[in-house]
């Protein structure tokens, strides 16, 4: 799957479909959860706990770049390192992108979210 996924423009389809999927997740839940409003309270805690566990994975740790030496131009400062690794001219490491899995967890919690909001607007109207 990863080498699959590895091509831009099918990680792409996969975060669309995903978006797209909690777009539809949404629908279906709200629909489904405030048929018998019973259940509405214990759905909506799940569903919170749910984003706040995606938005806990995919921003735990964030993409770095390699800082640049001191002696080169254009290169950051000890402020703008943050920790002052860049005054040692230390590399922080090669950089990291997120696994394709949290980025697609993500966009449908997204997709869900944005769905919600959808729903209460066609509610409230």
């Amino acid at each position: 799957f990863r080498q699959w996924v590895f091509n831009p423009w099918r990680r792409l389809a996969v975060l669309v479909m995903s978006l797209l999927f909690g777009n539809f997740f949404a629908t279906a839940i709200s629909a489904t959860a405030g048929q018998t409003a019973e259940l509405d309270v214990l759905v909506s805690a799940f569903l919170v706990v749910g984003v706040e566990v995606v938005s806990w994975l995919y921003y735990r740790f964030t993409p770095r770049r390699p800082l640049r030496s001191l002696d080169q131009p254009g290169a950051m400062t000890v402020s703008d390192a943050g920790v002052g690794l860049a005054a040692s001219g230390v590399e922080v490491g090669p950089v990291r992108s997120r696994s394709t899995l949290i980025e697609a967890f993500n966009s449908f919690k997204l997709g869900m979210v944005y769905g919600l909001f959808v729903e209460a607007f066609k509610l409230g109207s």
